[in-house]
């Protein structure tokens, strides 16, 4: 039985991961959670799940949980309560929990990175469902990968895909993830993507975007933040960032396609032109269920894939006037060194203006590449966990900035 550490369990990703323990409870436990603000979904977990401990990103709120938990009565309350922990060492404590086997970082964001790089550091191998942890600071967990030992299994789906076509290689090994060195007789790699909210609308209707058209998905249900990175393309465009630092190769030989059915989850091209590609239902179980399973593959009673039902798969290249931050995104990774963690850092705030209804849609790439232009006298080539960090602030920061300059008149 594999022991499960879940980083944000009451969000998208943590709540699929407890689903899965749930429906193979003679195969994984869980021994540690963290969560946010939602506490009646972790209480809820804690009772069904009783793990050893419990980190909250907010350790004020850690009494009215300790409350909670005990006026619970004898039949919900577990028979040991969880060993409570709070704030950003809390979080890495839980990540780093001595029991856990396999470390499933679903927090969103960069907030996920210092966890992640606890787990790392503890020698736990890791479900990395947290992309911005290769984005924004690749140069520094790669060398801390290599030091500890720990296996990363890319836990989203494209990556996911990916990582699964290679294992019908010769190369099927995760001790050549993310070590920046090419992975052999891989030439390209193709990321599908759906197109997003607005793949469908003309580029010059998205000046009338709302939040609601935003976060409406046409095939996935996934969390605000990342429904509107779908909708920029945004999200595209990191994963492009995590598939050079994950398989080693250059950003000519990672491309984007749009691909409407969400059927093939990405491919990749082989020395010979040989094209392998993994499908599947558009649906976050599959690829998690295959991070905690590895190497095995676990017996499923889930819906097959007919592709009679699906019909037809099509495919078309992006729309660079509607996806402006697919640009940004290539122009960042190739920068390389702190203008990744500067590009997701605006992003995220970008995003979170938009989601507050501050910012039209139209302004998130503006923003964002106002912010990557003023970094560029300030780029590091080589930088350290300090600069990641410290860039991260100072782009959070210089968005809002950007945003209140835009608000005034001309």
């Amino acid at each position: 039985m594999k022991a499960l550490s879940v980083l944000g369990s009451t969000g998208s990703i943590g709540t699929q991961t407890l689903e899965l323990v749930e429906e193979f409870p003679d195969r994984f436990r869980v021994v540690a959670l963290t969560a946010g603000n939602n506490l009646d979904l972790l209480i809820e977990q804690i009772q069904r799940h009783a793990p050893e401990a419990v980190a909250l990103a907010d350790a004020e709120r850690l009494p009215e949980l300790r409350d909670r938990l005990t006026s619970l009565d004898s039949v919900t309350r577990p028979a040991r309560l969880p060993e409570l922990l709070g704030g950003p060492e809390g979080l890495e404590a839980a990540a780093a929990w001595p029991s856990a086997d396999l470390v499933v970082t679903g927090i969103v964001g960069c907030a996920g990175l210092l966890p992640t790089l606890a787990a790392i550091r503890a020698g736990k191998d890791l479900a990395l469902a947290n992309k911005e942890t290769l984005i924004a600071a690749g140069p520094v967990v790669l060398p801390e990968l290599k030091r500890s030992g720990s296996r990363l299994l890319p836990a989203d789906s494209e990556h996911s895909a990916l990582f699964q076509c290679l294992q019908g290689t010769p190369w099927a090994d995760t001790a050549r993830l993310s070590t920046g060195v090419p992975t052999p007789g891989l030439r390209r790699i193709q990321l599908t993507a759906s197109g997003g909210a607005f793949r469908d609308w003309p580029a010059a209707d998205l000046a009338k975007a709302t939040v609601a058209d935003a976060t409406s998905h046409p095939n996935w249900s996934m969390g605000r933040k990342i429904t509107v990175d779908s909708a920029t393309l945004m999200n595209k465009g990191l994963e492009v960032i995590e598939a050079h630092y994950l398989f080693g190769l250059d950003y000519d030989h990672i491309e984007i396609v749009i691909h409407p059915q969400s059927i093939i989850h990405s491919m990749v091209e082989l020395a010979d032109s040989s094209v392998l590609a993994q499908l599947g239902w558009p649906d976050m179980k599959l690829p998690l269920l295959y991070c905690l399973s590895w190497p095995e593959r676990l017996d499923t009673p889930w819906r097959r894939l007919d592709l009679t039902a699906v019909g037809q798969l099509t495919f078309r290249a992006p729309d660079r006037e509607k996806y402006p931050c697919m640009a940004l995104a290539y122009a960042a990774g190739r920068a390389g060194g702190t203008m990744p963690a500067v590009l997701n850092a605006a992003n995220e705030q970008a995003v979170a203006l938009f989601l507050e209804e501050a910012i039209p849609f139209l302004a998130i790439p503006e923003l964002i590449e106002r912010v990557c232009d003023r970094h560029r006298a300030d780029h590091h080539g080589e930088p350290s966990l300090d600069d990641v960090l410290a860039v991260d602030a100072w782009a959070r920061q210089a968005t809002v900035e950007a945003a209140a300059l835009q608000a005034l008149p001309a």
